[in-house]
């Protein structure tokens, strides 16, 4: 009786949280050069704003990134300095995987054909005690429900949200690419993390690896089938080791752990070591 009432219980439960997903508002947050003639290029759970000379990019055969700051407005989020630390360098990393695939990543104090600055422009706190909760009713449905093998939605409660803007730079300081963006986590879309970082954390992978596209091709990544990893970018995403010397400044990744630490909802410093320490 109770087997078959699960069912129907879980695809209400659903059905409520089909719409919960935090906001996050797409902000200017003064960082980049010029926002004239940025075109709105929305995701299905990301709002974006772009322009970006294709001509030039393609171009392009080196790139330097300069470690993302938050600016003067998100810093009014209560993050501790080390939870900062560690979205931002979520930030990087993502960045120096996403460029390593068409770019040489050179030394921030390197001369390069592009330089990419990113900075967080807004930010929310998510809520860990729901977090947990849902990871909790995720763990009673494997025990009492074992043959219900639907994924138990997140909590709508609590959610986070980031904000960033980007943009890539020529040798003279001109602005070749330029995006704002914004995501708020989602109650059915993507992992979660025990901890008020977690959600700005998770999402911070995720704008490196848009941005990076944007800045590989010239062209928006939104509205297309997800490309395949190479071989060599799963192999980097296990172990943690980065393809050049430059992206080494951002830590290793957490390779296997961080797919533990999503399934579990591992608050991200307990899998993430963070930057390298200073040699």
């Amino acid at each position: 009786m109770m087997r078959g009432r699960a069912p129907r219980l879980m695809g209400v439960l659903t059905s409520l949280m089909i719409g919960g997903c935090a906001n996050a508002p797409l902000e200017q947050g003064g960082t980049l050069s010029s926002y004239s003639d940025l075109a709105p290029s929305n995701g299905a759970l990301t709002r974006a704003a772009l322009r970006a000379n294709k001509e030039q990019v393609l171009a392009a055969r080196t790139v330097r990134i300069v470690p993302t700051q938050f600016t003067p407005a998100a810093l009014a989020t209560p993050f501790t300095p080390k939870q900062r630390a560690i979205v931002t360098n979520a930030v990087d990393r993502a960045l120096c995987a996403g460029l390593s695939e068409r770019f040489e990543v050179v030394a921030a104090d390197a001369p390069a054909d592009l330089t990419v600055r990113a900075s967080v422009t807004h930010v929310t706190r998510t809520d860990a005690t729901m977090v947990g909760v849902s990871k909790g009713l995720g763990i009673a449905k494997s025990v009492f429900l074992p043959d219900f093998i639907a994924p138990t939605p997140r909590l709508p409660i609590g959610l986070g949200s980031l904000s960033m803007e980007a943009g890539a730079y020529g040798p003279s300081g001109h602005q070749i690419v330029a995006m704002t963006w914004a995501r708020g986590a989602s109650a059915l879309v993507g992992a979660s993390r025990v901890a008020e970082e977690g959600d700005a954390y998770v999402l911070a992978a995720e704008f490196g690896a848009d941005f990076s596209k944007l800045v590989s091709t010239g062209d928006t990544p939104f509205g297309k089938l997800p490309d395949m990893p190479s071989q060599e970018k799963i192999q980097m995403a296990l172990k943690g080791t980065p393809k050049y010397p430059a992206c080494a400044v951002f830590g290793r990744a957490p390779g296997f752990a961080d797919l533990v630490g999503d399934g579990l909802g591992l608050p991200p410093d307990w899998t993430d070591k963070g930057a390298a320490p200073p040699s």
